[in-house]
């Protein structure tokens, strides 16, 4: 029997079983596609602490276990993933309007990689530029999503 679904702002303890779930997607979905560089760069910002510590970080929970997280730094998505269990069934929404729930935000950006542009797309988000490629062989397509 499955456990009821909870969308929150992590607490306490739970950020390292949340940055795992992100580095476990990431490995899955975007490594594959990118330099050694840029999976080192991705693993060194999940490792930095302190930039880590000051994300607003909300996570879809069934039971102890971590389905689905979105990190921001104010109006800026730095993480969104969903464990690949639970893709297409809504959660990445879930957690986008708990992160819109905050308040304050008529303007949000991300920079989004490859594999998610249509997710980003179907949250009402728009290409600003093309792709871009980072110093450290990061691919990225910046977005913006406004309110109406």
């Amino acid at each position: 029997m499955r456990c009821a679904m909870e969308i929150r702002r992590i607490q306490g303890g739970e950020l390292p079983a949340a940055m795992d779930l992100c580095r476990r997607v990431f490995l899955e979905f975007e490594a594959p596609e990118y330099p050694p560089e840029g999976v080192e760069a991705f693993d060194a910002y999940l490792a930095n602490a302190e930039q880590v510590n000051s994300l607003t970080v909300f996570a879809a929970w069934e039971g102890s276990r971590p389905m689905g997280v979105l990190a921001a730094e104010g109006s800026h998505i730095a993480l969104f993933f969903v464990d690949p269990a639970f893709h297409r069934q809504g959660i990445g929404r879930l957690l986008f309007q708990a992160y819109l729930a905050e308040g304050g935000r008529g303007r949000i950006t991300v920079h989004s990689s490859p594999y998610a542009v249509e997710v980003y797309r179907h949250l009402g988000f728009s290409p600003t530029a093309e792709e871009q490629l980072s110093p450290d062989g990061i691919r990225y397509t910046p977005m913006v999503w406004e309110q109406t």
